[in-house]
């Protein structure tokens, strides 16, 4: 059932590089959004993010310390996190039991039991949740979303993805961003941001919905890339100089589904590179890399150039983008396409679809959960030697013949023409 307001109220639970980004380049231009509610353990950022908002929209939102206070708020609608990684799934829970749509940004979980918290919440309250996972609403990853659909891959045996990216300021430079990332590689060691990566490959091969991740292995290099970067550029910062990171410089996870298919993705932030999220789709048909953003459909002619070491066909992804292009992005209009190509206007919109309109989200609680517990599974894998851990079925045996479904615009399954 529909919402019978025409705008979706928005209370923003953290304010940081993140959350003030969607704020200006996305939300306050969206006619269908009303931003409410602005909170932060920061005065100053709340100040900033209420100045935007008068600036842009003309009303004044309500500004909060305490998240709390918009759980009894009848003026929010929506709790929209974006806070430090450790608070999302509180904070979402608390949100569900107040019956407050909930829309939390990405990151990894810190327990397996938080993750089941955050399913047992849902399905006592049956208050929505979705994960702005906006990665999945990627130009490319619709494609292949589209081209696994109609068979073009063939039988998809394997995949890969990561988060290929020198973060090596942002985390040495954390104490002065105010930037949770240094906590994490200080006192973690673990894939600890999965969800870019193993998002748009989760919904390609159909888990939790015909599919099932079945067991986790993760590996870690030593730590050494952060070190040698605060030295050169921060050596004056002797608590960083002689800090031990325990954060390896390469993390890599692999993943087996219960139809035999593998995955491998890799955290790797803490070394000198260029972006990439590595996104790789291996079929018997065909595949499709980022990084050289390749189609190699196999018998083609321009796999036989390409096998006597010609390169014709690299970025020909350009030419399947045309010709495989998902409805969501063939559609998309005037969104706003500030934000990593579109994606971040594409997946904020499909927040607002499914609240206004009430369908079930495109990226929903189990999807969450799933995504976000590779963290606590590789760093169990870790500590223990790399030993294989099981994958915990959130679904509880659903996912062999799920009902729940997305039906509008934005949905992740169904039609893709």
């Amino acid at each position: 059932m529909s919402n019978i307001q025409k705008k979706a109220r928005i209370a923003m639970i953290g304010l940081g590089g993140r959350g003030f980004g969607l704020l200006r380049l996305n939300l306050v231009h969206m006619k269908n959004v009303e931003i409410v509610g602005i909170c932060d353990t920061y005065q100053d950022r709340i100040d900033q993010a209420i100045k935007k908002v008068e600036k842009i929209c003309g009303n004044t939102p309500k500004g909060s310390t305490n998240y709390k206070e918009f759980l009894t708020d009848e003026n929010v609608d929506i709790i929209m996190i974006t806070c430090a990684w450790e608070g999302h799934i509180d904070i979402a829970i608390d949100a569900m039991k107040a019956g407050k749509f909930v829309a939390m940004e990405v990151g990894g979980a810190y327990s397996v039991e938080d993750c089941w918290r955050l399913v047992d919440t849902y399905e006592q309250t049956k208050t929505p949740l979705m994960m702005l996972e906006n990665c999945c609403y990627g130009e490319y990853e619709l494609m292949t979303l589209r081209m696994a659909r109609e068979g073009i891959f063939g039988d998809i045996v394997h995949c890969e993805g990561g988060y290929h990216h020198d973060l090596r300021k942002e985390i040495a430079f954390g104490k002065e961003n105010r930037h949770y990332r240094l906590k994490n590689y200080l006192e973690r060691n673990c894939e600890n941001y999965p969800t870019h990566e193993i998002g748009p490959i989760a919904k390609v091969l159909e888990i939790n919905r015909g599919n099932l991740f079945t067991n986790l292995t993760s590996f870690s290099s030593f730590a050494k890339g952060l070190h040698e970067y605060i030295v050169k550029n921060k050596a004056d910062d002797k608590d960083l100089v002689n800090a031990e990171f325990k954060q390896g410089d390469m993390v890599t996870t692999v993943i087996e589904t219960i139809k035999g298919q593998t995955v491998v993705i890799q955290l790797d932030t803490t070394l000198p590179r260029s972006y990439s999220r590595g996104y790789t789709i291996r079929g018997t048909k065909a595949m499709y890399q980022e990084d050289n953003n390749l189609v190699f459909e196999d018998n083609s002619l321009h796999g036989k150039l390409y096998e006597f070491n010609s390169r014709p066909i690299w970025n020909n992804g350009k030419k399947y983008a045309k010709k495989y292009a998902h409805r969501i992005w063939k559609n998309k209009g005037t969104v706003v396409k500030a934000g990593h190509g579109g994606m971040d206007s594409l997946v904020l919109n499909a927040m607002v679809e499914a609240y206004l309109e009430g369908y079930y989200p495109p990226i929903d609680v189990y999807d969450t959960a799933t995504w976000m517990v590779i963290t606590a599974l590789s760093d169990i894998s870790i500590k223990n030697n790399n030993q294989k851990v099981e994958f915990p079925d959130f679904t509880r045996g659903k996912w062999q013949n799920r009902q729940d479904v997305c039906l509008g615009h934005y949905s992740l399954e169904g039609a893709v023409k």
